[in-house]
């Protein structure tokens, strides 16, 4: 789904817009001594940061969440039968697709980016629990032999890694804020195993811990509401809350941010997620990681980019605007997107990367 930053204006919601354009900080480079990893955050160009002020700024993200949930989907009228049908015809399955995204990829380097909640594992209550399969695991081991693959996600760098523990991946956390990979394939190495380290949101930091306390403290009266530390960010999790307490919990959250102005509030998936207010996200990141890997500015270079959120709508609008690659929205109902093709579930995200693999290495065909 495209991501909503931006609402209009609406007397019934008494929904207002403020604009708000920053600069980014000047690119400060560090380096240091690691064993052979690349750790990069940095952002790009100007901010453009829709704040939405007055009464109804509640109201219109939780009626976005229960917009976006399967059971709600599933009775929009709108999204009858034959919608749906419209909508596969637009973005068919890239398992039926297959042979034709093969196709285009011919005498080009396959990139494949992957988010991690709702794609390479399932949608869980608990997002301690989101554990991807053993099965998947060493479906992304393989695929990896064979193309250059990274894991992009809102979640702690850390945190993905916790759950993927695969060494020969990138790793891009907090939405691209936090970027890690085998040095050997960066341009930004600089001899040997020196790590290069780049953190403009660093300075974000004691503000982030800071609103972090207050969010659990805030919080922590409502049953089942769970505040995720991401580093550069902070996650509420709305997905064991009774949905008749969601607008009292977006409201516990609003009165914490409101003292924030250097602060963002964005939409996901049941969750509203905390971030500073610099022009970084998960295109941004795409962007970067082909450019560390040579791919800047070249035409022989395909990526593809598998995600389930509205923000990995960011990556999907690049690789549309660069007329590279493909983005392929994991969902099993009709959503807004910029991608391209489709997947219903994480089993069929598998099934793809599997037939990614045979295609590129026959050998392995009996090891999956």
């Amino acid at each position: 789904m495209t991501k909503q930053n931006v609402l209009a204006s609406d007397t019934k919601s008494r929904v207002n817009l403020a604009i708000d354009v920053a600069m980014p900080e000047p690119s400060v480079f560090t380096t240091a001594t690691a064993g052979g990893y690349i750790s990069i955050s940095r952002p790009k160009k100007f901010l453009k940061n829709l704040e939405i002020c007055g009464e109804g700024r509640t109201t219109a993200w939780v009626d976005s969440m229960r917009a976006c949930s399967p059971t709600r989907i599933r009775t929009t009228p709108s999204l009858a039968d034959h919608d749906q049908s419209y909508w596969i015809d637009h973005h068919p399955s890239a398992l039926d697709m297959f042979e034709q995204i093969i196709d285009a990829s011919k005498g080009k380097q396959i990139v494949i980016f992957l988010d991690y909640d709702g794609t390479l594992s399932p949608i869980v209550d608990d997002p301690d629990r989101a554990f991807m399969s053993d099965a998947m695991r060493k479906t992304v081991r393989k695929l990896a032999t064979c193309f250059p693959t990274a894991i992009v996600s809102g979640r702690c760098r850390d945190k993905v890694y916790s759950f993927v523990r695969l060494t020969e991946l990138y790793y891009a956390g907090s939405h691209g804020m936090d970027i890690i990979g085998p040095a050997k394939g960066f341009k930004y190495k600089e001899g040997g195993g020196c790590v290069v380290q780049f953190q403009a949101a660093s300075k974000f930091l004691p503000m982030i811990d800071e609103v972090y306390k207050q969010l659990v403290e805030k919080t922590n009266a409502t049953p089942g509401a769970q505040v995720e530390h991401n580093k550069f960010c902070v996650s509420v999790h709305f997905r064991r809350v009774e949905e008749k307490k969601w607008n009292e919990l977006a409201k516990q959250v609003r009165s914490v941010l409101k003292e924030y102005p250097k602060l963002r509030l964005s939409q996901g998936r049941k969750v509203l997620e905390i971030r500073p207010t610099i022009k970084w996200d998960k295109g941004k990141a795409l962007e970067f990681l082909l450019e560390s890997l040579g791919f800047a500015n070249c035409t022989n270079v395909f990526p593809v980019y598998i995600g389930d959120d509205r923000t990995d709508e960011d990556a999907f609008k690049i690789l549309r605007e660069k007329g590279q690659g493909f983005g392929i929205l994991v969902s099993k109902f009709p959503k807004e997107t910029s991608a391209s093709y489709s997947l219903q579930e994480p089993d069929e995200v598998m099934d793809f990367l599997k037939r990614l693999v045979q295609w590129k290495r026959p050998s392995h065909r009996a090891l999956l």
